[in-house]
Protein backbone atom coordinates (compact mmCIF):
# COMPACT_ATOMS: atom_id res chain seq x y z
CA UNK A 1 0.00 0.00 0.00
CA UNK A 2 1.23 3.68 -0.97
CA UNK A 3 2.28 5.70 2.01
CA UNK A 4 0.53 6.40 5.06
CA UNK A 5 -2.36 8.64 5.48
CA UNK A 6 -4.68 10.79 7.75
CA UNK A 7 -6.25 8.58 10.24
CA UNK A 8 -10.06 7.58 9.34
CA UNK A 9 -13.16 7.41 12.07
CA UNK A 10 -14.87 4.17 11.93
CA UNK A 11 -18.57 2.99 12.85
CA UNK A 12 -18.07 -0.92 13.52
CA UNK A 13 -21.64 -3.26 14.50
CA UNK A 14 -22.36 -6.91 14.10
CA UNK A 15 -25.46 -8.67 12.75
CA UNK A 16 -25.81 -12.28 13.57
CA UNK A 17 -24.19 -13.14 10.64
CA UNK A 18 -21.81 -9.89 9.22
CA UNK A 19 -19.20 -7.04 10.82
CA UNK A 20 -20.17 -3.93 9.24
CA UNK A 21 -17.85 -0.95 9.35
CA UNK A 22 -18.29 2.57 8.12
CA UNK A 23 -15.79 4.69 7.28
CA UNK A 24 -15.92 8.15 5.64
CA UNK A 25 -13.11 8.87 3.12
CA UNK A 26 -14.62 12.22 1.58
CA UNK A 27 -13.46 13.57 -1.92
CA UNK A 28 -12.29 10.13 -3.57
CA UNK A 29 -13.18 8.46 -6.10
CA UNK A 30 -13.85 4.56 -5.41
CA UNK A 31 -10.86 3.66 -7.83
CA UNK A 32 -8.67 5.67 -5.02
CA UNK A 33 -9.91 3.12 -2.35
CA UNK A 34 -7.87 -0.03 -1.57
CA UNK A 35 -9.31 -2.74 1.02
CA UNK A 36 -6.92 -5.44 3.18
CA UNK A 37 -8.91 -7.73 5.31
CA UNK A 38 -6.97 -10.99 6.83
CA UNK A 39 -9.41 -12.64 9.41
CA UNK A 40 -9.82 -10.13 11.91
CA UNK A 41 -7.44 -7.77 10.64
CA UNK A 42 -8.92 -4.84 8.41
CA UNK A 43 -6.67 -2.25 6.60
CA UNK A 44 -8.57 0.41 4.59
CA UNK A 45 -6.60 3.03 2.54
CA UNK A 46 -7.60 5.86 0.48
CA UNK A 47 -5.10 7.48 -2.17
CA UNK A 48 -4.11 10.88 -2.01
CA UNK A 49 -6.41 13.17 -4.77
CA UNK A 50 -6.51 16.53 -6.05
CA UNK A 51 -2.76 17.52 -6.22
CA UNK A 52 -3.43 20.95 -6.63
CA UNK A 53 -5.04 20.73 -2.90
CA UNK A 54 -2.06 22.69 -1.20
CA UNK A 55 -2.08 25.73 -3.74
CA UNK A 56 -4.96 27.11 -2.48
CA UNK A 57 -4.53 30.00 0.26
CA UNK A 58 -6.85 28.13 2.53
CA UNK A 59 -7.60 29.92 6.12
CA UNK A 60 -7.81 26.29 7.66
CA UNK A 61 -6.83 23.33 6.70
CA UNK A 62 -7.77 20.44 9.20
CA UNK A 63 -8.15 17.99 6.62
CA UNK A 64 -7.31 16.92 3.14
CA UNK A 65 -8.30 14.94 0.10
CA UNK A 66 -6.48 11.50 1.11
CA UNK A 67 -4.21 10.26 1.56
CA UNK A 68 -6.15 8.25 4.32
CA UNK A 69 -5.07 5.22 5.99
CA UNK A 70 -6.89 3.11 9.06
CA UNK A 71 -6.14 0.00 10.77
CA UNK A 72 -8.19 -2.31 12.94
CA UNK A 73 -8.78 -5.62 14.63
CA UNK A 74 -12.51 -6.90 14.29
CA UNK A 75 -14.38 -8.57 17.33
CA UNK A 76 -14.61 -11.38 15.59
CA UNK A 77 -12.68 -13.03 12.32
CA UNK A 78 -14.53 -12.40 9.17
CA UNK A 79 -14.30 -13.56 5.41
CA UNK A 80 -12.63 -11.60 3.38
CA UNK A 81 -13.09 -12.72 0.20
CA UNK A 82 -16.75 -12.55 0.42
CA UNK A 83 -17.25 -9.11 1.29
CA UNK A 84 -19.10 -6.57 -0.09
CA UNK A 85 -17.71 -3.02 -0.23
CA UNK A 86 -19.82 0.63 -0.87
CA UNK A 87 -18.29 3.73 -1.53
CA UNK A 88 -21.46 6.77 -1.97
CA UNK A 89 -21.73 9.77 -0.56
CA UNK A 90 -17.71 10.18 0.65
CA UNK A 91 -18.38 6.95 3.01
CA UNK A 92 -17.09 3.35 2.55
CA UNK A 93 -19.03 0.64 4.14
CA UNK A 94 -18.10 -3.03 4.57
CA UNK A 95 -20.31 -5.63 4.66
CA UNK A 96 -17.80 -8.53 5.95
CA UNK A 97 -19.45 -12.10 6.54
CA UNK A 98 -18.59 -13.81 9.83
CA UNK A 99 -16.66 -16.89 9.88
CA UNK A 100 -18.59 -20.16 11.18
CA UNK A 101 -16.88 -21.85 13.89
CA UNK A 102 -13.75 -24.34 12.75
CA UNK A 103 -13.66 -22.13 9.56
CA UNK A 104 -10.44 -19.99 8.41
CA UNK A 105 -10.65 -17.19 6.17
CA UNK A 106 -9.13 -16.36 3.07
CA UNK A 107 -6.95 -13.05 2.84
CA UNK A 108 -8.71 -10.53 0.60
CA UNK A 109 -6.95 -7.16 -0.94
CA UNK A 110 -9.30 -4.85 -3.62
CA UNK A 111 -10.33 -1.33 -5.07
CA UNK A 112 -13.63 -0.61 -5.54
CA UNK A 113 -15.16 -0.66 -9.31
CA UNK A 114 -16.56 2.69 -10.22
CA UNK A 115 -20.73 2.14 -10.76
CA UNK A 116 -21.27 5.57 -10.90
CA UNK A 117 -19.91 8.92 -10.56
CA UNK A 118 -18.44 9.09 -7.59
CA UNK A 119 -20.30 5.64 -6.34
CA UNK A 120 -18.65 2.18 -5.99
CA UNK A 121 -18.67 -1.11 -5.02
CA UNK A 122 -17.25 -4.56 -4.79
CA UNK A 123 -19.47 -7.77 -4.69
CA UNK A 124 -17.90 -10.70 -2.96
CA UNK A 125 -21.08 -12.28 -1.89
CA UNK A 126 -24.81 -11.98 -2.64
CA UNK A 127 -27.75 -13.21 -0.16
CA UNK A 128 -27.93 -13.98 3.46
CA UNK A 129 -26.21 -16.94 3.05
CA UNK A 130 -23.36 -15.41 1.62
CA UNK A 131 -23.18 -16.87 -1.49
CA UNK A 132 -19.91 -16.01 -3.24
CA UNK A 133 -20.38 -13.19 -5.97
CA UNK A 134 -18.33 -11.11 -8.19
CA UNK A 135 -18.66 -7.62 -9.01
CA UNK A 136 -18.68 -8.16 -12.53
CA UNK A 137 -21.25 -10.80 -12.30
CA UNK A 138 -23.63 -8.37 -10.41
CA UNK A 139 -23.43 -6.09 -12.62
CA UNK A 140 -23.91 -7.69 -15.91
CA UNK A 141 -27.34 -9.33 -14.44
CA UNK A 142 -28.57 -5.95 -13.21
CA UNK A 143 -27.78 -4.52 -17.04
CA UNK A 144 -29.21 -7.84 -18.31
CA UNK A 145 -32.47 -6.98 -16.48
CA UNK A 146 -32.56 -3.45 -17.28
CA UNK A 147 -31.78 -2.06 -14.53
CA UNK A 148 -29.26 0.56 -14.16
CA UNK A 149 -27.99 2.83 -11.05
CA UNK A 150 -28.73 6.55 -11.37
Amino acid sequence: MPEIGQPVPVRVYQTAERVMLMAPMAGLGPEDIVVRIDGRHVVIHGDARGPHQDDVNLSIAEWAVGPYHRELDLPEPVDGAVTNATYGNGVLVLSMPKLRAGRSGTHAEFRLTTVANAHGERVGHIGRAAIPHTTEQHRAEKHRRGQTRP
